[in-house]
C-alpha cells in the first residue's frame, strides 16, 4: 500500500499464556517475556510494524494492570495510544475499541491487528503481504484476514477454509472465506490441508475503522450499542468513558462475533514463519543450540549452566548455576518461586499444572 497516512497497528497485549508457566504469570504474561533474543515479544511486535508505521500510529489494547509494564517496556508509543482494559472481554470488544481509537485519530483509519506474543521468522515477507492485506482492505468493502499457510497437521489451531479467489492484487489471491473450525484433532487436520484450501487462523484481521462498525451494527448489535460513547468521544475523553463501556459487556472473541457471520470476509495467504509460542517445545524449536542441541535462554547473562552428556534440553536458567549429567529431551524452567521440571514432548501439558494450582487454590504461583 502506497499511502500509509490512514493506517494503524493495533497491539492487543491483554495476557494469558498458561503453557508457557511459570515465566509467563498473572504479573508477566508472555509477552513481556524475553524469549527469543534481546528484546521482549511485545517489543519485537512494536519493531516489526514500526517498519511499516510510525509510532504515533501504534496503539496497544493492554490490561490495566499491565499500563506500566507496557509504557516502560514501549515508551515510544504516545500514551493517549495505550488502552487500559478495565476488564478482561475477549477479542471482539478489545479490537473494537482499538479500531474506535484509531478511528477517534482518524475517522478515515485503516487497521492492522497484531498479537504482541508471536514470532515471525521472514518479517520482510511480513511486511509484503501485510501491505497487500491493507491494500484491499483500503477499498472499504471488505474485513481481511491473513491465513497462515498450515506446515504441519496441528490440532493446536483453528481453521479457516476459503471458497473461490477473487481478484488478485500485487501477485496476491485473495481468497472469499467459507467457513471456521475449532482447533481439529490430527487426522482432521491432516485432511483439511490436503485440500490446500484450509488456513491457520492467526487472528490477524485488517480492515477500515467504518467496515468494521457497519459489522458489528449488523453482526453484534449489543456490542455496537455498548460501544455509543466511544464512537462519538473525543481523544482527551475516550479513556475515561472505558470503565462504562466495559461493564456489563460480553466477553466473546472476533471469530464468534463477526468473522463467522460476515459475508464480505476476505483471507489472504501469509507464509512469513509464523507462530504464536504456544508453548516450551516451540521456544526450544525457535532457540539457538549449542553443539549439544541445548537451548539456555537467562534473565542475567552472569548465570551459568553446566552439562555433562546432556543434550536437546531447553534450560531456562535464574540466577542459580543449574548443573546436568545425563540429561536429554526436558525442559527446565527455573524462577524464583518456582522450578518445574518437564520431558519437552510432554510441552502442551503445563496447562495441567497450571490447572491442578487453581483447583489447589494455590493462586500466588498463577
Amino acid at each position: 500500500m502506497n499511502n500509509m497516512d490512514h493506517v494503524y497497528f493495533v497491539i492487543l497485549a491483554g495476557g494469558g499464556g498458561t503453557r508457557l508457566w511459570p515465566k509467563s504469570r498473572k504479573k508477566t504474561p508472555k509477552q513481556f517475556l524475553k524469549l527469543a533474543g534481546k528484546d521482549t515479544m511485545m517489543q519485537v511486535t512494536a519493531q516489526r510494524v514500526t517498519q511499516m508505521v510510525g509510532w504515533d500510529h501504534v496503539i496497544v489494547v493492554t490490561n490495566k494492570d499491565y499500563l506500566q509494564e507496557v509504557k516502560t517496556q514501549l515508551p515510544q508509543v504516545p500514551e493517549e495510544n495505550i488502552i487500559a482494559e478495565p476488564e478482561k472481554k475477549d477479542t471482539a470488544l478489545a479490537m473494537l475499541t482499538g479500531t474506535l481509537l484509531a478511528r477517534t485519530i482518524d475517522p478515515q483509519a485503516i487497521v492492522a491487528n497484531a498479537a504482541s506474543d508471536h514470532v515471525i521468522t521472514d518479517p520482510q515477507e511480513f511486511v509484503r503481504v501485510m501491505q497487500v492485506a491493507l491494500e484491499v482492505a483500503s477499498e472499504r468493502k471488505n474485513l481481511v484476514t491473513v491465513g497462515i499457510t498450515p506446515t504441519f497437521p496441528s490440532s493446536g489451531f483453528g481453521y479457516i477454509k476459503v471458497g473461490h479467489d477473487i481478484k488478485r492484487v500485487e501477485g496476491q489471491t485473495v481468497f472469499l472465506v467459507e467457513s471456521f473450525t475449532e482447533k481439529p484433532n490430527v487426522p482432521t487436520a491432516r485432511a483439511f490441508i490436503s485440500t490446500g484450501k484450509y488456513f491457520w487462523n492467526a487472528n490477524m484481521y485488517v480492515w477500515s475503522a467504518d467496515t468494521l462498525l457497519e459489522a458489528f451494527k449488523v453482526h453484534k448489535p449489543d456490542l455496537f450499542k455498548k460501544t455509543a460513547p466511544i464512537q462519538k468521544a473525543t481523544l482527551g475523553s475516550f479513556h475515561s468513558l472505558l470503565s462504562d463501556v466495559y461493564k456489563d459487556a460480553e466477553a466473546i472473541s472476533i471469530d464468534y462475533a463477526i468473522s463467522e457471520k460476515a459475508t464480505n470476509l476476505v483471507l489472504i495467504p501469509g507464509d512469513f514463519g509464523w507462530d504464536d509460542v504456544g508453548d516450551w517445545k516451540v521456544v526450544y524449536d525457535l532457540g539457538k543450540k549449542d553443539l549439544a542441541g541445548n537451548v539456555v535462554i537467562s534473565d542475567d547473562p552472569q548465570t551459568h549452566t553446566l552439562t555433562i552428556e546432556s543434550k536437546n534440553n531447553l534450560i531456562h536458567t535464574n540466577s542459580r548455576l543449574i548443573a546436568m549429567i545425563g540429561v536429554e529431551n526436558f525442559t527446565i524452567i527455573d524462577t524464583p518461586e518456582i522450578l518445574m521440571i518437564v520431558p519437552k514432548d510432554r510441552s502442551q501439558d503445563v496447562k495441567k499444572l497450571v490447572e491442578r494450582l487453581k483447583e489447589e487454590k494455590l493462586e500466588e504461583y498463577l
